[in-house]
């Protein structure tokens, strides 16, 4: 059972769309699909997990990896990205619990922008 008083961070959940500009190139964007804000249901639990930092193009990066516990919504989609203050982590697994109610989503931020 998922606890309401565990989702206590408020989200956004944003998906991405690309478009081509006159000369042809890739425009990303990101377009709002919910939020605490707007729409009640989307507090989760933000929990960071672990972190690494690494050398990447010859420049000190870091990645942090994190899991968030949300209300179990099968429209949320592994290619969107979490907004959570002004940290935007990318979905790399959505994983459902047992009891259906709830899911988690494995997460990480620094080396891509989602």
């Amino acid at each position: 059972m998922l606890a309401a008083g565990r989702l206590i961070h408020r989200i956004e959940l944003q998906a991405k769309s690309v478009t081509r500009d006159a000369m042809g190139g890739e425009v990303i964007t990101w377009a709002k699909q919910a939020s605490a804000a707007s729409d009640g249901l989307w507090a989760a639990r933000v929990e960071a997990l672990s972190g690494k930092a690494l050398m990447a193009a010859q420049q000190a990066q870091s990645e942090v990896t994190a899991r968030i516990l949300m209300r179990n919504n099968p429209a949320v989609q592994a290619d969107w990205r979490v907004l959570y203050g002004a940290d935007v982590y990318a979905i790399h697994a959505i994983i459902p619990d047992a009891d259906g109610v709830g899911m988690n989503l494995q997460c990480a931020k620094g080396l891509l922008d989602g």
